[in-house]
């Protein structure tokens, strides 16, 4: 199903942005080299928002272990991270960013 994530002014370059779809599921959403990028919220290493940490070289450090994943493929980077986290196509249309999931 095609969502609506948020208008592409809402996501700035420097930080990435937390948006609940509408069947409540948290998901980041990253402009990272003038593209957009969409993964899961949650680290898989722990209870943490991946929205609140910040974008260094195309990946999410995440604030709670400071562990990251690439905002391309989800990839765990750097420990302690080790499982992947879900990613999502986005396109853009009409200034909005949309996602199928």
């Amino acid at each position: 199903m095609v969502q609506i994530l948020c208008s592409v002014e809402d996501v700035s370059e420097d930080e990435p942005l937390q948006v609940k779809l509408s069947d409540g599921h948290a998901v980041a959403v990253y402009r990272w080299e003038g593209k957009f990028y969409c993964t899961d919220d949650l680290c898989t290493h722990g209870d943490a928002s991946l929205a609140e940490g910040y974008v260094e070289d195309g990946e999410i450090i995440c604030p709670f272990h400071l562990g990251s994943f690439c905002i391309k493929s989800g990839a765990p980077r750097t420990a302690p991270c080790s499982e992947p986290i879900a990613t999502y196509v986005v396109t853009e249309k009409d200034g909005n960013l949309l996602i199928d999931r």
